[in-house]
């Protein structure tokens, strides 16, 4: 009984910050930055909004499955569309397209946008396709300034 308690109080934390968060932010990539932006050094997740209404134990179950979930969901999108939806969280992020390109292709791991506790084989994969996906706006971004 503990379990489904614990579920539904999960299930609504996770329904009121889609609708007052991540609504408003109109990419995959974009919501998983945002919600990796929100897990802490120690992986607690902070969000004073939802913190203020429910138990630090049911934001941080929630919060931690919702970076899953936007997570598998950005896994899941074809590479072409995830190019275009990266393009516009990079270009949204302070510093816009090409300083944030030039900061992204040089890192190894993604580590903090991913969620904890995956398998590594999805973590490579994660890695592999944010690799190519920069490479190819990167590509299209030095063609449009040598035309």
């Amino acid at each position: 009984m503990e379990t489904l308690e614990r579920f539904r109080r999960s299930q609504k934390v996770v329904e009121d910050f889609t609708r007052r968060s991540l609504s408003g932010i109109p990419s995959g990539y974009g919501r998983l930055i945002y919600v990796s932006s929100l897990r802490e050094s120690d992986d607690r997740y902070r969000h004073d909004g939802l913190a203020s209404e429910y138990s630090a134990a049911a934001v941080q179950l929630a919060l931690e499955h919702c970076h899953e979930e936007l997570f598998a969901k950005v896994l899941e999108t074809p590479l072409t569309q995830q190019e275009g939806d990266l393009r516009m969280s990079l270009a949204a992020l302070e510093g816009g397209i090409a300083r944030n390109l030039a900061l992204w292709r040089n890192r190894e791991r993604y580590d903090e946008i991913e969620p904890r506790g995956l398998p590594d084989y999805l973590y490579d994969l994660f890695a592999s396709n944010l690799r190519l996906l920069l490479e190819m706006i990167e590509s299209e971004l030095s063609a449009h300034k040598a035309a």
